[in-house]
């Protein structure tokens, strides 16, 4: 289940406008790595770029020195790589089980993985993913890419319009699950004190470039740099795909 994810040199966009420009990360088994940057920095392209939903004009992406093939996302999830996306992509006419069933989470096992992992999602195992709360809409597109068993986990805004003590409770789901499973964990955060604690180390991006790198306490260092330069000045953003 461990693995490395490199991302090389890596160029992406949306017609003749490059949302990232020669874009190098890494994130090792078992690391969650945060990317932060304000609205239109590139966080949500690379997401995509890696999951292979966008195809990147150059570079390379691999799992544990194994290049995948650009711009093709079946190849990208044959290798381990899971996203969970923005919008979260949930059935909302299907029922929590039909939503995991629907990823391939058939077994009791894997609704016992589910529910040891997100006790409140139990006695709603037979109600509408449209029907659930924010917070519990993002605690089953979690569940649901972890049924996956992923080398590589994608975690596009999680916290996105949720409580702080629901985004609490999501962090220490997937940093256990670094921590205990050896997931390497790419996660892009609007809120930068989340970010900060929950991640290994953060890459921030200014127009589609490194702005500025560091482990936890680097960056925690220099939070007022980030926060008035690179997050807007407030430290929470909303991102669009580009």
């Amino acid at each position: 289940m461990k693995a490395t994810l490199r991302v090389d040199d890596i160029s992406a966009g949306y017609g003749r406008v490059l949302a990232v420009k020669n874009l190098s990360l890494s994130a090792a088994a078992g690391e969650v790595v945060s990317i932060l940057g304000r609205n239109g920095a590139g966080k949500t392209t690379t997401l995509l770029s890696v999951s292979g939903l966008v195809k990147p004009r150059s570079g390379r992406v691999s799992v544990d020195g194994t290049s995948l093939r650009l711009g093709r996302p079946h190849a990208a999830s044959k290798a381990g790589l899971i996203q969970v996306p923005e919008d979260r992509a949930l059935f909302t006419g299907l029922t929590v089980r039909e939503n995991l069933a629907a990823a391939g989470a058939r077994r009791k096992a894997d609704l016992t993985m589910v529910t040891d992992l997100f006790p409140e999602l139990e006695p709603l195992i037979g109600r509408r993913a449209g029907l659930l709360s924010g917070g519990e809409q993002q605690m089953l597109a979690l569940a649901r890419a972890i049924t996956l068993r992923p080398k590589v986990l994608l975690v596009d805004e999680m916290s996105l319009g949720l409580a702080p003590v629901v985004c609490q409770r999501l962090s220490s789901v997937i940093r256990g699950l670094a921590d205990e499973s050896g997931v390497a964990v790419l996660l892009v955060e609007q809120h930068l004190s989340l970010a900060l604690e929950v991640a290994d180390r953060g890459i921030v991006l200014h127009k589609g470039s490194v702005a500025m790198e560091g482990t936890r306490a680097e960056l925690t260092a220099k939070r007022h740099e980030i926060e008035s330069s690179y997050m807007g000045g407030a430290g929470t953003v909303e991102d669009p795909a580009a």
